[in-house]
C-alpha cells in the first residue's frame, strides 16, 4: 500500500513539474513584443518606362532588424529597419552612378496559432528615401518613395522565448527619373526581400 501510495505521489509530483516546464515554455513563447534579426537578400524587379535606356540596380545581401508587437495571439504589427543601403545603378549594362536608400516597412500581420511553428500573412506600407544619388551630371531622381508591402512567414519556437525566422516580402519602391529638369519616365526597383534569421520573444 505504502510503495502504490509513494508511486502515486512520484508520478504526481512529475506530472506537476511536467505541467509547469510546459506552462514556463508556453509563457516564454507567448510574450507581446518579438525582436528579430535578418539577413535579406533583395532581388529587384528592377521595371522601367523609359525610352531608349534600360536602368537596374543590383542585388544584396545586408543585415536588417524588425520589431513586432503583439496586439493579440493572432494579430500584430511589424517594423523593419536597417541603415542606408549602397547600390550600383546600371544604364544599358554598364554602371553609371550609385545611390542610397533607406527602406522602413511597416506591416499588419495575422499569425495562425494551434501548431507547433507559426505561419503569418501581412500587409504593409513602405518609405523609402533616397539619401545618397550619385548620377552623371543632368540626371536627378525622385527622392521620395511610398509604396505597398505584402508578405508572408513562419516562426519556429526553438524554446526559451527563442525563434527560427524565414520571410518573404513584395515591396513597392519607384523613384522618377529626370534629365535637366525633365521627366523621362520612371523606374521601379520593386523588390522581393527574402530574409533568415533568429527572434527573441518577450
Amino acid at each position: 500500500m505504502k510503495k502504490a501510495t509513494s508511486r502515486a505521489v512520484a508520478l504526481a509530483a512529475a506530472a506537476i513539474a511536467a505541467t509547469t516546464a510546459v506552462a514556463s515554455v508556453h509563457a516564454q513563447d507567448s510574450g507581446n513584443w518579438i525582436v528579430r534579426a535578418r539577413a535579406l537578400y533583395l532581388d529587384p524587379a528592377n521595371k522601367d518606362n523609359i525610352d531608349g535606356a534600360d536602368v537596374s540596380v543590383n542585388s544584396k545581401v545586408f543585415p536588417a532588424v524588425d520589431i513586432s508587437y503583439f496586439f493579440t495571439p493572432n494579430l500584430a504589427a511589424e517594423l523593419i529597419l536597417t541603415y542606408p543601403q549602397s547600390h550600383d545603378v546600371s544604364l544599358n549594362g554598364t554602371e553609371v552612378g550609385k545611390i542610397k536608400h533607406l527602406p522602413p516597412t511597416l506591416s499588419l500581420q495575422y499569425h495562425f496559432t494551434g501548431m507547433g511553428w507559426r505561419p503569418y500573412v501581412g500587409l504593409g506600407v513602405n518609405y523609402t528615401r533616397l539619401t545618397s544619388v550619385d548620377l552623371p551630371a543632368d540626371y536627378a531622381l525622385k527622392r521620395d518613395s511610398y509604396g505597398l508591402a505584402i508578405g508572408a512567414g513562419v516562426d519556429v519556437p526553438l524554446g526559451g522565448g527563442w525563434l527560427f525566422n524565414v520571410d518573404v516580402k513584395k515591396v513597392q519602391i519607384k523613384t522618377d527619373v529626370s534629365y535637366d529638369g525633365d521627366k523621362l519616365g520612371t523606374f521601379k526597383i520593386d523588390p522581393l526581400l527574402v530574409g533568415i534569421g533568429i527572434g527573441k520573444r518577450f
